[in-house]
């Protein structure tokens, strides 16, 4: 296209190129609308972003909210560990009866029921919500989850506990997925990463109703202490591509407001565009494609970058209430600091959102790594100290929060956006199951190893598990500086043929890239490449 006259221009608008699944056509002028559309993307600011999809933003907020209902239960299990009246129920005796323990094997099944039903779950969405859509998808498993809650309820023994988390496992894998590649495929650049980092708020928020409730029931000696928070579950279900074009803008305009006819037009044209750009790179959207030629790269990257949240000490903060516990705080000051923790855990993505607003994702994500390394170095270093010492357990409370609102500010809400920019749009359903799923793999070993880490009947390593984590988190940041590239304000079409040339990850921020010529110009560290 570059160098014709307008009349040649006009001419060869005239031609098609055919669109292998849909059959619709695109022309010369669809390619300027893309263009146009590209540009204007670029140029949106986050105000205009807002206006221009308030419908698509509450949307995404209301399926995000989903997620809570995960962090609420997993956060609930792990808490009761530590929880007077439940360890008396399903745990064993200790002390000739005066203390209750939930022996280390139990605790990590618990733990880990909820990850091998989310596996299940989670492959099952790639499957479900692509011939059904989100929407029937998200109805369904709300609907499964309803019922599943009477199983934890009325469980008179630690088995029927286990059943149950596996079983409930299921619907939360789906929403895992779904509410993160929802957030990925409806909005412009200046507001994916907000929208996709708030599924990890989300995850907070329920982590922190869950250790309030908790702290409320606390002094009840009852059955209803643990059986209550179990039955609030029931309030989390009550709250909450293939080519069609005219479909397609249909959905847009519900999603958008203030938008012309011409406007949607441009973006529909830019869709069409960054979708045949990708049938030239992949052939083909089965889970097999997710791990063929340039997509191998995007799969794994997209697949480690959600590893390493589990990788680098993020099971301390899910076991907090017992890791306080073992670490020498009494129950109540133990649950007191699991709910500061919590709340810190949400505070850090909002700070999130600011971080993202002025340095790239990549610079974040390191940074984050770095810091957690040197916090964990020190609270294993603390935990050196006497069990006596108190001031050391109040220490190691104090250096939690740290952690977790360095978590929160970096890789723990970061990695949502980076996990829902890097796969390609016709393989990311795919490539966010498998990533996810290797992060509940990652989830189980750390399900197996913290209670052991932290229980005095097996490794008791308490604070002495922050040089383990500390460890992983050092690896997890060699990998993630030489692997991680920046897609911060990069369309999708661009992460594409950024993608298909090679660009190594510490360039892709410095890199030009022009998806709108017939051969792809691309500049990186002052060498142009074709």
């Amino acid at each position: 296209m570059a160098g014709l006259t307008t009349a040649e221009t006009k001419e060869a608008s005239a031609e098609t190129v055919k669109n292998i699944d849909s059959g619709i056509q695109l022309n010369i002028e669809d390619n300027f609308e893309a263009k146009e559309a590209t540009d204007a993307e670029h140029a949106m600011t986050l105000r205009q972003a807002i206006k221009r999809y308030p419908k698509a933003i509450v949307w995404s907020i209301l399926l995000s909210t989903a997620i809570a209902m995960e962090g609420y239960d997993l956060v609930l299990i792990s808490s009761f560990y530590a929880f007077p009246t439940f360890t008396e129920k399903y745990g064993v005796s200790k002390n000739g009866g005066k203390a209750y323990q939930i022996p280390a094997p139990w605790q990590a099944g618990l733990s880990n029921g909820a990850r091998v039903g989310e596996i299940l779950g989670l492959f099952l969405n790639g499957i479900i919500s692509e011939r059904y859509g989100f929407k029937k998808t998200m109805i369904g498993t709300l609907i499964l989850l309803l019922a599943l809650i009477f199983i934890p309820f009325f469980a008179q023994n630690i088995e029927t506990l286990e059943v149950a988390e596996i079983l409930m496992g299921v619907p939360w894998g789906v929403f895992q997925t779904l509410t993160t590649a929802y957030a990925a495929e409806v909005y412009p650049v200046t507001l994916r990463a907000y929208l996709t980092t708030y599924v990890n708020m989300m995850w907070g928020l329920g982590q922190l109703i869950a250790a309030g409730v908790l702290r409320a029931f606390l002094h009840r000696a009852d059955e209803w202490s643990y059986r209550i928070p179990f039955a609030l579950q029931w309030m989390w279900p009550w709250l909450v591509r293939r080519g069609r074009a005219e479909e397609a803008r249909i959905a847009l305009r519900r999603l958008t407001s203030d938008a012309s006819s011409s406007e949607l037009d441009k973006t529909i044209s830019m869709i069409q565009h960054t979708n045949e750009l990708e049938k030239e790179v992949s052939s083909g959207t089965s889970y097999l494609d997710c791990v063929r030629g340039v997509n191998l790269r995007r799969t794994e990257i997209t697949c480690l970058t959600w590893v390493i949240q589990a990788a680098s000490g993020a099971s301390m903060m899910g076991y907090s209430a017992y890791f306080f516990g073992q670490a020498g705080l009494p129950t109540s000051i133990a649950f007191d600091f699991s709910i500061s923790l919590y709340a810190v855990a949400m505070i850090g993505v909002m700070l999130s959102w600011f971080a993202m607003t002025y340095f790239g994702r990549r610079a974040i994500y390191l940074s984050g790594l770095s810091t957690m390394f040197l916090v964990l170095m020190t609270i294993g270093f603390i935990s050196l100290a006497p069990s006596s010492n108190h001031a050391a357990s109040f220490a190691t409370g104090s250096l939690l929060l740290l952690f977790t609102l360095c978590y929160d500010i970096t890789i723990g809400s970061v990695a949502y956006s980076i996990v829902a920019e890097i796969p390609s749009t016709r393989l990311r359903t795919k490539t966010i199951v498998l990533a996810r799923n290797l992060y509940n793999v990652q989830g189980i070993v750390n399900g197996i190893s913290t209670p052991y880490m932290l229980n005095p009947d097996a490794w008791g390593w308490r604070g002495k598990a922050g040089f383990f984590w500390a460890g992983t988190a050092g690896i997890c940041l060699l990998w993630s500086y030489f692997r991680l590239p920046e897609p911060k304000g990069r369309t999708y079409g661009e992460l594409d043929l950024l993608f298909e040339q090679g660009v190594t990850a510490r360039k892709f921020k410095e890199a030009s890239v022009d998806v709108f010529v017939d051969s792809a110009e691309m500049v990186v560290g002052g060498e142009k490449r074709n």
